[in-house]
This record gives C-alpha cells, structure tokens and sequence, in this order.
C-alpha cells in the first residue's frame, strides 16, 4: 500500500470492501476476505504512527520557532541596551536611544507573541485534523463492531 495514505482512506478501503462483499444467503452476513483485512488494519498501524510524528514535528517546531524569537528579541535587547550604554553622556541622543530601544523591544515583543499566536494556532488545526480523523475511525470501527454483531 501507498505509504502517501492518511488513515481516512484505508477507513474508505475498507468501507468499500465490506460494501462489496458477498452476501451469506439467509444470514444478512457478509463474507470478508480476511488476509485484505488484516492488510488494511497493518496499514493503519504503519500509518497512524507517521501522523503522530508530523504532530510531534509541528509541536517541536513551534518550540524551535519561539526559542529562536525569544534569542532575536535578547539579541535586539542586548544590542539597545549596548548602544544605550554607549550615548549615555549625550542627553537628547540618550533620550532618543531609550525611545528606540523600547520601541524595538516593544516590535520585538509582539512579533513573538504573534509568532507564537500563529504556531499555536498552526498546531492546535493539525492536532484537530489528527484527533477529527481519529474520531471518525473509531466511530466507524464501532459502527462496523455494533453490525457485525447484531447480524
């Protein structure tokens, strides 16, 4: 099978196949083949895992992207408290470089908070998509479970 899948078509797969088997006359059963079954159970369980990795990779990733914002906005800090340091002497150069200084703490302050609004965000839709999809299997396993035994 197509490692490419998401777990939403081999629950299709399967769907069609149990669509498509044949009928025990007089039972309302089905006749399954059961080597195709496992094949699509072994298939959500190669799958599921590269899923949950791609959640583990955007939620490392956020990290990675807010630990790089919070070392930008030190270096910036750092950089205007330094040039602060330097026009220490000069008032009005003094005044002017504290207004700069906070103005880029300031940006740089709320490009972080942003940055980590959108990777929050970012990472809760796909651990939505994941837990939806996830949701939807298991109704349908539980569906097919409830069928298989009222027949």
């Amino acid at each position: 099978m197509d490692m490419d899948m998401d777990i939403m078509e081999i629950v299709d797969m399967i769907e069609e196949t149990v669509n498509k088997a044949s009928t025990v006359p007089l039972t309302g059963k089905i006749m399954l083949d059961k080597e195709e079954i496992l094949d699509y159970i072994q298939e959500i369980r190669l799958v599921y895992p590269e899923q949950l990795k791609e959640a583990k990779w955007v939620k490392n990733e956020r990290q990675r992207i807010l630990a790089e914002a919070e070392e930008r906005a030190d270096a910036i800090k750092k950089s205007a408290e330094e040039t602060q340091e330097k026009l220490i002497d000069e008032h009005e150069i003094t005044r002017q470089a504290y207004e700069k200084a906070d103005a880029i703490r300031d940006m740089s302050e709320k490009e972080a908070r942003e940055l980590k609004m959108d990777t929050d965000r970012y990472v809760d839709d796909i651990l939505a998509d994941v837990e939806h999809r996830l949701d939807l299997l298991l109704r349908k396993v539980r569906e097919d479970r409830e069928e298989h035994m009222n027949n």
